[in-house]
């Protein structure tokens, strides 16, 4: 039987609701890790999320038992914190709304993080930040209504959760968005095609195959980058969504989890029907099939286990 992945010579994953939800590894995805790197297969990390450093994913990866190597982790963080390194002054003032990552990547590209209006920034980065409150983002719609760049590291809607989707980083744009009634002038994660294409040039891979949970992210910024793709089922996007997508929205593949990497490739077809199940009007699901092609979620915590993650962040 052929898989899924001998046709790729790197698998390049998305890590919240693909790798892990929040800070615990979905069952499945170490085993496929350490199984590709056996086989010989080159792997990379892509997130959206701003609120770690390369070396941090990479640590907290291992951690779970995903080997995992800073070079090898790509964040709309790093991205942002480069770009804004090529188009300003050396030193120029950044205004920072995110996490202590985005910040010190900004640093270590050479400028100079800021916090407030009276600190003239240059230009104004945004990004995924778990204490991001109204005096920041009031800061940022200041002194972007009064010229300043402003870069947003991606526009995920929501974050991935044990307990459903979250408010992530575009939640927050949205709210400056609103405020100035207009767009960001730059946004550096997926679905821009960025982080893709930097992890097979890294790579020097010719067949990179990209894996992800979200149809506007991850599978948009692989139809971008020209790339095959795989939506797993445990995180955002669900089979109605699927159904729904537009053509630039759709994978090539589906499966249940990252453990349809090693079953054999069924390339997925437009279809307003799949597997039993059919899209109704209402953009609702009707019908009976195979749990994957319902959308079926494998990774079901118990109270206890949320309780327990939700105690951990908020040591954090």
């Amino acid at each position: 039987m052929s898989r899924l992945v001998d046709a790729y010579d790197l698998v390049i994953f998305d890590l919240d609701g693909v790798v892990y939800l929040i800070d615990r590894p979905i069952p499945g995805a170490a085993e496929a890790v350490e199984r590709l790197r056996a086989d010989g297969t080159a792997v990379a990390y892509a997130t959206n999320n701003a609120s770690r450093r390369a070396a941090e994913v990479a640590d907290l990866l291992t951690g779970m038992g995903v080997p995992a190597r800073p070079d090898e982790v790509l964040t709309s963080a790093g991205a942002s914190a480069t770009l804004l390194a090529r188009e300003l002054p050396a030193g120029a003032p950044v205004l920072v709304v995110g996490a202590d990552a985005l910040r010190d990547e900004v640093r270590d590209a050479g400028l100079t993080p800021v916090e407030t209006f009276e600190d003239k920034p240059a230009a104004v980065v945004q990004g995924y930040g778990a204490d991001v409150g109204w005096r920041i983002l009031a800061e940022a719609a200041l002194w972007v209504r009064a010229g300043a760049r402003w870069v947003a590291t991606n526009t995920d809607r929501t974050l991935p959760s044990p307990r459903g989707p979250l408010p992530g980083n575009g939640s927050l744009v949205a709210v400056l968005r609103t405020a100035l009634n207009r767009d960001p002038d730059v946004v550096v994660g997926k679905p821009q095609p960025a982080l893709f294409t930097t992890a097979a040039s890294q790579s020097g891979a010719k067949r990179p195959l990209t894996v992800g949970d979200r149809l506007d992210t991850d599978i948009e910024g692989a139809v971008t980058a020209g790339m095959d793709s795989l939506l797993v089922l445990t995180g955002v996007s669900g089979p109605a969504d699927l159904l729904a997508a537009p053509p630039e929205r759709r994978p090539t593949y589906v499966a249940a989890d990252v453990s349809g990497l090693f079953e054999e490739p069924v390339p997925l077809e437009p279809a307003t029907e799949r597997g039993g199940w059919r899209l109704t009007g209402d953009g609702a699901l009707d019908g009976a099939g195979e749990p994957v092609d319902a959308g079926e979620k494998p990774v079901d915590l118990s109270k206890k286990e949320i309780e327990e993650i939700e105690n951990e962040l908020e040591k954090k």
